[in-house]
């Protein structure tokens, strides 16, 4: 039998679950691989005609060893199918994870591409977001992008390369040919793709959206910056300390919230007001563009007194697109309402990617 790349994929599926304690479901891949059947996890599970979850592919959204938490964990856990794979083309090649909710039978379910921050993984990312979780109780697939130390010494994404700025190269085009991948192997509703990110994670997903618009219906960027404020390592360390790093030899047309033109897809920026390694003025940028649509409201989140007040703004931009702008006061550079099982998370709230989540499916692509 000659060993094809997705004959490969196959057995390092079937490895996982054998890791996983699931031996039943790991036989079951490799005897559909032998004879040339698909081999995703959940034709496996309608196989068994099992309704029960007993495969724990990787506990990334195990509960915090200390007792006390400023915001209550999910109930629900990561029980579906978490796999890593590899997409290659002419820009290079990068491995990304995806995980399946437990549920998926083949019916179309959103998907959201989440891009992870300076010195994390996808492992890290997920356990930090806890988005696995919520793919489970809203029913959405979540793909992680991993960035080697190969391209960027601390895992970055380069978000201020011009040449990883632009559709169709660099980085940009291993974003969306992963998000396309993703696409060619399960059921995703095209009209209900998403991408997110933190920190350089946010940035670059600003910049996909923004190069992908008939790709993306929405974007979520937490502590990022806006696309085209950078054309290299100093005018990014410019941007990050809150001045103006945009190329003077910016090129007409190119996307760029500082220069006027807002995004061109929906987007909800999150940013912490005590954030000492983005400054916060990075958030008003992305929202550039949009205008206040009803009046700021000030509120604390959760029923826990130790939640952290916060401000959101509902905005519209001229063409009617919608945006909303959450400023975390006191919070740190972090994603909101993370868990301590990852990096750069503030466990204090408000849940960032529940709200994430909320505004990905209140937007689905228009067009």
């Amino acid at each position: 039998m000659k060993l094809n790349e997705g004959f490969l994929d196959s057995m390092k599926e079937a490895f996982a679950l054998f890791r996983n304690n699931d031996p039943a479901a790991a036989a079951q891949i490799v005897k559909r691989a032998m004879r040339g059947e698909p081999t995703d996890v959940a034709a496996v599970y309608a196989d068994r005609h099992d309704n029960t979850t007993t495969t724990r592919v990787a506990d990334l959204l195990q509960r915090p060893h200390h007792a006390h938490t400023a915001q209550s964990e999910p109930d629900v856990q990561d029980r579906g199918h978490f796999s890593m794979r590899r997409y290659v083309n002419a820009a290079g090649q990068r491995n990304y994870k995806v995980y399946v909710p437990s549920h998926y039978r083949g019916d179309p379910l959103p998907l959201i591409v989440m891009l992870h921050g300076c010195t994390q993984d996808a492992d890290d990312f997920a356990a930090g977001t806890r988005m696995n979780a919520l793919a489970e109780t809203h029913r959405f697939i979540v793909a992680y992008p991993t960035q080697p130390q190969g391209a960027n010494a601390s895992k970055c994404w380069n978000w201020f390369r011009p040449a990883d700025q632009q559709r169709d190269q660099g980085e940009p085009s291993l974003i969306a040919g992963i998000t396309r991948d993703v696409m060619a192997n399960y059921n995703v509703d095209p009209k209900r793709v998403f991408v997110a990110g933190l920190s350089a994670g946010g940035a670059m997903a600003a910049i996909v959206a923004q190069a992908y618009p008939d790709l993306y219906a929405a974007a979520g960027v937490h502590s990022g910056l806006p696309v085209g404020c950078a054309h290299d390592l100093p005018s990014a360390l410019a941007a990050m300390r809150g001045g103006k790093g945009r190329s003077r030899a910016q090129k007409p047309g190119r996307a760029d919230t500082h220069g006027g033109q807002a995004s061109q897809c929906p987007l909800i920026v999150f940013h912490g007001d005590a954030d000492a390694t983005v400054h916060p003025a990075n958030a008003n940028g992305l929202v550039h563009g949009f205008c206040a649509s009803e009046a700021t409201r000030a509120r604390a989140s959760g029923a826990s007194g130790h939640a952290r007040k916060h401000t959101v703004q509902h905005m519209t931009s001229r063409d009617g697109i919608d945006a909303e702008l959450w400023i975390i006061h006191g919070a740190p550079h972090a994603w909101a309402g993370g868990s301590s099982s990852g990096s750069y998370t503030d466990p204090s709230g408000p849940n960032a990617s529940a709200e994430m989540v909320r505004f990905f499916l209140e937007h689905p692509r228009r067009h």
